[in-house]
C-alpha cells in the first residue's frame, strides 16, 4: 500500500529524554532524593544539539519531528515565566519548519514544574488552572504549528500516580521505572479512573484554547496495550481496558486526532493482567515481541473514539539489534497498512525514537533511529534511520 501525500513520517522524542539537565523538573528532584536511581544528567545535550537532531532525520527523508515543550523550563518557578526559553522552543519550531520537517509539539510530556509537584501535582484543587496558564503561556509560540498534543500518555501518568502511592504505603519498592518491566515490577498498578478523570479535565480545558488561538490540530496520546483476553475473562478484559486506555479514548471524542503510541500486546486473565512471559524475542524493556500491536492498537483506537483521525505518535522496539528494529517497524507497519486499507483514517506514523536517549532511569535500553555516544554527543545514524527514510520517500514499504 502506498500512502497519500501529506502522510506524515517521522520520529518523536521527549525534552526529559533527550534535553539534560532539566534542573526544575519534578523528575530532576526524584533522581535526587532517590538513592541509586540513574540519573538523566545532560541526557543527549539535544537542548543545543537539535538542529543537527532535526537535519538527520530530514537529510534521511523524513518529513515530522514530534518533540515537547518542558513546562519545568518555561516556568521553573511558580509565575516566574522564562522569555529566553519560549524563545528557545520557538527556533526549534522554526528550525524543524525551514529543514521541511512539519513539527508536532506536546505541551507535557510526563514531567512538570518542582514546584507544581510540591502543591500536590495533578491531584491538587487548582492543578488544572496552573495548567491552563501554562498553556496559555506557550500558544503565542505556537504559530504555524499544525499538530498539537496537549498531555502524552495520561493513562502512564495515572500509573505512575498510582506507583507513587504504593511506593508511600510500601506496596511496592520507594523507586522503578515506569517504562521497563523486571523482576521486582512484573506489572504496572491499574490506573485509577478517578484520577484518570482530572487529566481529561485538564485536557478538555485547553482543547479549544488552543484551537481558536492556533488553528492547529489538537489531541493528546494514549499509550496503546493492545490487550486480549484469555478464554472465559473477556468481563475482566473490558474491566481493565477500560481503566488502562478507553476512559482516555473516550475522551478523545472532539478531538482533532488521537495519538496511538503502542509497542506490544498483553492479555488479561481471570486475575488481570498476564505478566509477559520470559522469551529470547522479548525486548530491552521486557516486553513481548509483538509487531501486530500497532494495527491492534489502531482498530481499538479508531472503534472507541468514534472515528477520530489517528496520528501514530510513538512505535518502535528497544532492542540493540538494528535489523531486528526493521524487521519489527515492518510488520508494524503492515499492520498499519491494513487497518489504513479498511478505511481507518491515519494521518502519519511517528518512530520511537529519534535517538538512543535515557529511558526513564536507565540508559540501556535503546529505542533510536540515531546512536549517541554519551561522552562526546556523536550522532550515528543507524540504518533503520536510512530505511524508514526510503519507505517515506516511496510512501510505502518495498514490494
Amino acid at each position: 500500500m502506498n500512502v497519500e501525500r501529506g502522510f506524515l513520517w517521522g520520529a518523536s522524542s521527549a525534552p526529559l529524554q533527550v534535553e539534560g539537565n532539566n534542573v526544575s523538573s519534578d523528575w530532576w528532584a526524584r533522581e535526587e532524593s532517590i538513592p541509586g536511581m540513574v540519573a538523566s544528567g545532560d541526557a543527549i545535550d539535544s537542548y543545543h544539539r537539535y538542529p543537527e537532531d532535526m537535519r538527520l532525520l530530514a537529510d534521511a527523508g523524513l518529513n515530522a519531528y514530534r518533540f515537547g515543550i518542558e513546562w519545568a523550563r518555561i516556568e521553573p518557578r511558580q509565575g516566574q515565566i522564562s522569555r529566553a526559553q519560549l524563545a528557545h522552543y520557538r527556533r526549534m519550531i522554526d528550525t524543524a519548519r525551514n529543514l521541511g520537517l512539519t513539527p508536532v509539539v506536546t505541551l507535557h510530556h510526563f514531567t512538570s514544574p518542582q514546584w507544581f509537584a510540591e502543591l500536590g501535582g495533578w491531584m491538587a484543587a487548582d492543578a488544572v488552572d496552573h495548567f491552563v496558564r501554562y498553556v496559555r503561556t506557550v500558544i503565542p509560540i505556537l504559530d504555524e504549528v499544525e499538530w498539537v498534543a496537549t498531555i502524552n500518555e495520561p493513562n502512564m501518568m495515572t500509573m505512575m500516580i498510582e506507583m507513587a502511592r504504593a511506593a508511600e504505603s510500601g506496596e511496592l519498592p520507594e523507586w522503578q521505572s515506569p517504562t521497563v518491566e523486571g523482576a521486582v515490577q512484573p506489572l504496572l498498578p491499574i490506573p485509577d479512573p478517578q484520577v484518570g478523570r482530572r487529566f481529561v479535565e485538564a485536557h478538555h480545558a485547553v482543547r479549544d484554547l488552543i484551537r481558536d488561538a492556533t488553528g492547529a490540530k489538537v489531541g493528546w496520546t494514549v499509550a496503546n496495550q493492545a490487550l486480549t483476553a484469555t478464554p472465559g475473562n473477556e468481563a475482566k478484559h473490558l474491566e481493565i481496558q477500560y481503566a488502562l486506555e478507553d476512559l482516555y479514548l473516550e475522551a478523545a471524542r472532539g478531538d482533532d486526532f488521537i495519538g496511538v503510541q503502542a509497542y506490544s500486546s498483553q492479555q488479561v486473565d481471570e486475575n488481570g493482567l498476564v505478566p509477559h512471559a520470559p522469551h529470547p524475542d522479548n525486548t530491552l524493556v521486557g516486553t513481548s515481541y509483538r509487531p501486530d500491536a500497532l494495527g491492534m492498537a489502531v482498530r481499538h483506537t479508531w472503534d472507541v473514539t468514534g472515528g477520530v483521525p489517528i496520528l501514530v505518535t510513538e512505535n518502535g522496539i528497544a532492542s540493540g539489534d538494528d535489523a531486528r528494529r526493521i524487521d519489527y517497524t515492518s510488520g508494524a507497519l503492515r499492520g498499519l497498512f491494513s487497518a489504513m486499507a479498511d478505511d481507518v483514517d491515519v494521518r502519519g506514523y511517528l518512530h520511537w525514537t529519534a535517538l538512543d536517549n535515557y529511558e526513564w532511569g536507565h540508559w540501556e535500553p535503546t529505542f533510536g533511529l540515531i546512536a549517541v555516544d554519551r561522552e562526546t554527543f556523536e550522532r550515528t545514524p543507524k540504518p533503520s534511520l536510512a530505511w524508514l527514510g526510503d519507505v517515506a520517500r516511496r510512501g510505502g514499504l518495498p514490494a
